[in-house]
């Protein structure tokens, strides 16, 4: 898997969510998105991306989604 066009793919679902007014339940529902909608894969290399190189090139609402819930992630 190409770990830029996840981080791409993750962070305009971070965007989509950022619209939320509760920043906690955005949070959620981009990890809910995730664990739905993309091939286990794909969570895995984002989180082992994440585990390599930090959370550079990830907006906010991604990250703390990941921190948040990568139980659910993984």
């Amino acid at each position: 898997m190409d770990a830029d066009n996840l981080v791409r793919m993750a962070n305009r679902i971070g965007q989509f969510f950022e619209a939320m007014p509760d920043a906690t339940e955005a949070a959620q529902q981009v990890a809910e998105h995730l664990k739905k909608f993309w091939d286990p894969r794909m969570r895995r290399a984002l989180l082992a991306h994440v585990d390599h190189h930090g959370s550079a090139g990830l907006n906010a609402m991604v990250e703390a989604a990941l921190s948040r819930h990568r139980a659910v992630l993984d």
